[in-house]
């Protein structure tokens, strides 16, 4: 089973939602990077349940503890271990998923790929694993503030439903995500999007969407040619977020209404730096950064487990019909924005090391 992401700088999340607890393994940190649980605790914040009236009700402080890697105040280079405590696990809650497969999750797959599953909350595929995640991005994140300080990952909520910000990516800023709890780039319309998210939720249903990412300040040269690609590690990164369906980079699929000519980034002299006057390609160019913003686009599904009654059938191949009692986010948006940024400093840390292993220092 897959649960390490990454080549030169490692990530690998264990536990399970209604377990003892969840956390990460982080191997590859270069030492001597300043680094203590607070570091982390900002982003586990931003992802944690029960943080506003628009995410699941469940109450976990996801509150961190660093067990190996650091001493001092500073990174070893050593593995560097983290686990969060779950506190307020409910696994009756989902005793009637023993039995019956919930329409659009794993459990049947995983029932059928290996003939036993933790139908407590879903397990390994709850949202709950991203904690994980959300601590090697936060790692990711301060490593970077020491070695390539320029460099910066915002995402917000592009879009929930049929509501799309209209607001240029380039120009939005972390301050204004993080002025609202849906996380959407202009707080004049962020009230709008709650009150359709809360409606959404009285009726027992659920809001898909998608979620914007700027990477600022990326060197030039992260990324291989073939199958390395930048955009292909990104897309894998992002694609395996729980409720993620799609992936675009740059003008993306809107760019096949256009020609060559009209798509085109031309080059351009800024002193002794190339730049692109258009930045159609996302940032990346052949797979590998061209230091121009990096842009994409992640498409979040509804969430699947809803208060409606929906039909489905049993471990025995009965019919049956389930209605979901456990919480739910009615839209996954607000804390998959911490989810998409901690996978995206993760692939550039991983590309950053082994840029500079094969190149050097100064290349």
């Amino acid at each position: 089973m897959g649960n390490t992401f990454g080549r030169l700088y490692r990530v690998t999340t264990w536990g399970e939602s209604h377990g003892g607890g969840v956390g990460a393994v982080i191997d590859g940190c270069p030492p001597r990077i300043p680094l203590a649980e607070g570091d982390l605790q900002t982003d586990l914040d931003r992802r944690r349940p029960g943080q506003s009236k628009i995410v699941t009700p469940r109450k976990e402080a996801d509150r961190c503890e660093i067990l190996s890697g650091v001493f001092g105040g500073k990174t070893l280079g050593t593995p560097i271990s983290v686990w969060v405590r779950n506190e307020d696990a409910r696994p009756e809650a989902y005793r009637e998923m023993e039995t019956l497969y919930r329409p659009s999750h794993a459990d049947y797959t995983y029932q059928a790929k290996y003939g036993i599953r933790n139908w407590q909350g879903g397990g390994r595929t709850s949202a709950r694993e991203t904690i994980g995640r959300v601590i090697g991005g936060a790692i990711a994140k301060k490593m970077f503030g020491q070695l390539v300080p320029r460099l910066s990952v915002t995402a917000f909520v592009r879009q929930v439903g049929s509501v799309v910000a209209r607001m240029d990516a380039v120009r939005v800023e972390a301050r204004e995500v993080e002025s609202n709890p849906v996380r959407w780039p202009e707080a004049k319309e962020a009230e709008q999007v709650i009150r359709l998210i809360e409606r959404v939720r009285s009726e027992g249903d659920s809001l898909g969407g998608v979620v914007e990412c700027v990477v600022r300040g990326c060197p030039v040269g992260l990324g291989e040619p073939v199958f390395d690609r930048l955009e292909a590690d990104l897309a894998k990164a992002v694609m395996s977020l729980p409720a993620s369906k799609g992936f675009e980079i740059g003008s993306g699929f809107a760019g096949v209404r256009m020609r060559g000519s009209e798509h085109n980034d031309e080059f351009f002299m800024e002193g002794k730096r190339v730049r692109t006057r258009t930045n159609r390609s996302g940032g990346v160019q052949g797979g590998i950064t061209n230091g121009e913003d990096i842009v994409f686009r992640v498409a979040f599904k509804p969430v699947a487990t809803i208060a409606k009654a929906q039909k489905t059938v049993g471990t025995k191949g009965k019919s049956a019909e389930l209605r979901a009692r456990g919480r739910h986010d009615p839209c996954v948006l607000p804390r998959a924005v911490p989810m998409v940024e901690a996978m995206t400093l993760m692939v550039l840390a991983d590309h950053y090391l082994r840029d500079r292993a094969q190149n050097g220092l100064n290349r």
